[in-house]
């Protein structure tokens, strides 16, 4: 499956909160990311991601890994992402680091989560802040076939309008790249 993803900065956050609110229940979640690649960056030289997330919810803490392949849509930045859930995130970490994968960069996003239904579609809407950057962003997802991405995107786009967010609002930059920019500068 294709993860067909839009990120926006936003620049009315209370407004934006306001219509996802409008939408669904939101849930306020921490993520402490760590992305991992080979000594000499294989991974990103290919445009791939390996990551393991923890998360820390209201109610719960669990832990994913996540692959993410090169991209298939230059506009949007869309990926094939494979992921599951672990038991152990310490052992998976220990694991990857035994198999010769190094942590690339790590960091903390703190979001809140919307999981809705809009043009027949399960989205999730996520707004999010990195303590290390300036701003807010809104990242509005939904799963579809690599057939089907373009109207998925199509559908993300339309729902992204009703948000008040426009395509002057979308950007590309990653957060490890702009974490990365940030510790250096």
């Amino acid at each position: 499956m294709i993860e067909a993803e839009l990120k926006a900065r936003v620049h009315a956050p209370e407004e934006t909160l306001q219509r996802l609110d409008e939408r669904a229940d939101g849930r306020a979640e921490v993520y402490r990311d760590t992305y991992y690649d080979t000594p000499d960056r294989a991974l990103e030289a290919r445009d791939e991601e390996l990551r393991v997330r923890t998360v820390h919810g209201p109610d719960e803490t669990r832990s994913i890994l996540t692959y993410k392949g090169a991209r298939v849509d230059e506009e949007s930045g869309s990926k094939p992402e494979h992921e599951t859930r672990v038991e152990d995130a310490e052992a998976v970490h220990a694991m990857l680091r035994g198999l010769g994968y190094v942590p690339a960069i790590a960091f903390e996003k703190r979001c809140r989560n919307y999981a809705f239904e809009a043009r027949g579609r399960q989205m999730l809407a996520t707004l999010v802040r990195v303590p290390e950057l300036d701003g807010t962003f809104l990242e509005l997802e939904t799963l579809a076939e690599e057939q089907d991405l373009g109207a998925a995107l199509g559908d993300v786009r339309a729902v992204l309008a009703e948000l008040g967010i426009w395509a002057e609002d979308l950007t590309r930059e990653l957060y490890t790249d702009a974490v990365r920019a940030c510790r250096k500068g």
